[in-house]
């Protein structure tokens, strides 16, 4: 009996994780740790020296307040802010470059065939009841 039940739980997660969203949720997470360390190295190695800079060296990491015998980090708590406002501007304007990409990628639809032109012009003259002019229309341009 158990050994039964063995094989249905394993046939029912082969069936669970051959599922296509799975998959895609797999390739998402892939992507998104290798996404994360692109967004983490352009925080850590060009925004924060650069910010640094700008702020004449202040090192957040540093500053602390100590009450009794708790050591109140209070830099590290800054630099995690700045580090997220950072991260979440470089994900804004990446998801901005990447959607002017698309934009342009989504260039003007491609024409009308026109035999199709050709056939909605004459539905249209039939319902209006200009049976001789879709005549004429389609004698002009045979369809194909």
């Amino acid at each position: 009996m158990a050994d039964k039940e063995k094989k249905g739980f394993i046939k029912e997660f082969k069936e669970f994780i051959s599922r296509g969203s799975v998959l895609d949720m797999a390739v998402g997470i892939i992507i998104g740790g290798a996404f994360t360390a692109i967004v983490k190295s352009l925080v850590e190695d060009i925004f924060t020296p650069l910010l640094g800079l700008i702020l004449a060296g202040i090192n957040f990491k540093g500053l602390s307040i100590k009450i009794g015998d708790a050591q109140i980090m209070y830099g590290l708590f800054i630099e995690a802010i700045v580090t997220f406002l950072l991260t979440a501007f470089c994900v804004f304007l990446m998801i901005k470059a990447i959607n002017k990409f698309r934009k342009k990628k989504e260039a003007e639809p491609e024409a009308p065939d026109p035999q199709i032109v050709l056939l909605t012009e004459i539905r249209d003259l039939l319902a209006n009841g200009k049976t001789e002019e879709a005549a004429q229309k389609l004698e002009d341009k045979p369809l194909e």
